[in-house]
């Protein structure tokens, strides 16, 4: 359902780019979560999520549906841009700059919120949900960003049986979150 409504914001964003804010107030929070995760600071995590969705809206045409869902190539972007910004040692602001926007500035409420959602305990509790297999497959590919033949390594198994894993344990999960909406 989610994806449906995703795919057609980001149909209408390619005439209208006013029509891309569901899509944004769908994903902001997640997004910021995951760049909150792996970076050090919530200044910089904020505006690695500005700079996702900016560079999302700038490409919207770049986005086909029969590549994934929507918020798959959202995730793609923002996983470009943490590997970029860890190149540089800084993020860069080209995306924005283009749409002229105006930098992100946050106050310590802001902060203060950014904080809290990556304390959120929700990844730990849907893995706890998994089996201990699946959960530390799921863990170590999505979370810890690790190679099939790396994590195969380390549990004594094939890359084969990983995928597997990591395939079961996310459907799993997405069932599990497609009965929480």
């Amino acid at each position: 359902m989610e994806a449906r409504a995703d795919i057609a914001a980001l149909r209408a964003a390619r005439t209208d780019p006013a029509a891309f804010a569901p899509f944004y107030r769908r994903h902001a929070e997640r997004v910021l979560r995951y760049f909150t995760s792996r970076t050090s600071a919530p200044e910089l995590a904020a505006d690695l999520m500005a700079e996702t969705f900016a560079t999302a809206l700038a490409n919207v045409h770049r986005y086909r549906e029969r590549g994934g869902p929507p918020v798959a190539w959202l995730f793609g972007i923002a996983r470009n841009l943490l590997i970029d910004a860890y190149r540089r040692g800084q993020v860069g602001a080209r995306a924005r700059q283009r749409l002229a926007l105006e930098p992100l500035v946050l106050d310590d409420a802001d902060i203060a919120r950014i904080d809290e959602l990556a304390s959120l305990p929700e990844a730990e509790a849907l893995l706890a949900d998994l089996s201990a297999d699946e959960s530390a497959a799921v863990r170590a590919r999505v979370i810890d960003e690790r190679s099939y033949s790396d994590i195969a390594a380390e549990l004594d198994c094939s890359p084969a049986v990983v995928r597997q894993r990591v395939s079961r344990g996310l459907a799993r999960l997405r069932a599990s979150l497609e009965g929480e909406a």
